[in-house]
């Protein structure tokens, strides 16, 4: 088990395979990208699946998502994806991914044992996206999301970030869209994870901005905490059902409380928020010879460790010195 202090237990992992990213995101990295992860520096396939099951079989982790940067980028993911849905127990298996090959690689990861993606997509203008990725590949994107729902990768969850002077006002006509196509929309804060540190706090577009645009259109019921339980999403019925939307108010509403993620980046670090400031190596324990018991308590100390809180809203909050492509959405 993967307890911590507060008495929070870890059951979902993220697993970031690459740092790479084939979009630039305004909100994610510089234009010209960052320095990559040299390819020693990374895990192997064989120590992903090795430590994967290590936290299933002796961790008590129920869920992993696979991550990136760019996760479809990373060579024989549909391997890893059969021999972490081959363990037992079976963890419930989930993507993040921009959606760029999805649709040439959604059948397969199905067939591998994959159950379900997020794909991130911020606007329903391609003009719009050119300016948020710039890269031009808007339609990539919508093939892959049409690819995923046809090879039953269900619910397909499209997370959105708005951003003020860009996009802020398509809410409504994203929703609507989702609704039409049966995919799950949720909107997410920016969160302070740009390489270049150009976020400000007080130029971002709260769940509050986009709750009050989104009723300007539908009718928004609170499906309620107990429903929710420790989904960073709170979710709304949108007009009596059955659809819904998410909104996850990291910045502004913190679920910290009843968070229940541990997470491994690409080079095979600990990390217990994506707010942390420190790392905890396994790395090194596993090209060392460490015993997967040795490699268990090394993680169960790392996650004793864990922070109360991010504290976004505090003026002391440092912010990390990692992307988000570098450690895992």
């Amino acid at each position: 088990m993967l307890i911590d202090t507060y008495g929070r237990v870890a059951t979902d992992l993220r697993v970031s395979l690459t740092d790479r990213c084939n979009l630039r995101c305004t909100y994610c990295m510089p234009e010209k990208g960052l320095q990559w992860l040299a390819r020693p520096d990374l895990l192997t396939d064989d120590e992903i699946v090795r430590l994967v099951r290590i936290a299933v079989t002796s961790l008590g982790i129920e869920e992993v998502r696979f991550t990136g940067g760019e996760p479809l980028l990373r060579p024989g993911l549909a391997g890893i994806v059969e021999r972490v849905t081959s363990l037992e127990p079976r963890p419930q298996t989930s993507l993040t991914t921009n959606g760029i090959g999805l649709g040439r690689t959604a059948a397969a990861l199905k067939a591998a044992g994959l159950d379900r993606v997020n794909v991130s997509l911020d606007t329903l203008r391609p003009d719009t996206f050119k300016a948020l990725t710039r890269r031009d590949r808007h339609k990539d994107v919508l093939e892959g999301l049409r690819a995923a729902r046809e090879a039953g990768l269900t619910p397909v969850k499209v997370n959105t970030v708005l951003m003020p002077g860009l996009n802020e006002d398509e809410a409504p006509d994203l929703l609507a869209w989702a609704i039409e196509h049966d995919y799950e929309l949720r909107f997410i804060e920016q969160m302070p994870l740009d390489a270049q540190h150009g976020w400000k706090r007080e130029g971002m577009v709260t769940a509050g901005d986009i709750l009050t645009s989104l009723r300007t259109r539908f009718a928004l019921t609170p499906e309620g905490a107990e429903a929710r339980g420790s989904a960073p999403a709170e979710r709304w019925i949108v007009d009596g059902g059955p659809h819904r939307v998410g909104v996850i108010a990291s910045v502004t509403r913190p679920f910290c409380a009843a968070c229940d993620r541990t997470r491994l980046t690409a080079d095979g670090q600990i990390r217990t928020c994506l707010f942390a400031t420190e790392e905890t190596d396994l790395r090194g324990a596993l090209r060392s010879g460490a015993p997967d018991e040795e490699i268990a308590r090394i993680w169960r100390l790392a996650m004793w460790g864990k922070k109360a809180g991010a504290g976004l809203d505090d003026p002391s909050f440092v912010q990390p010195d990692r992307p988000m492509s570098a450690i895992g959405g």
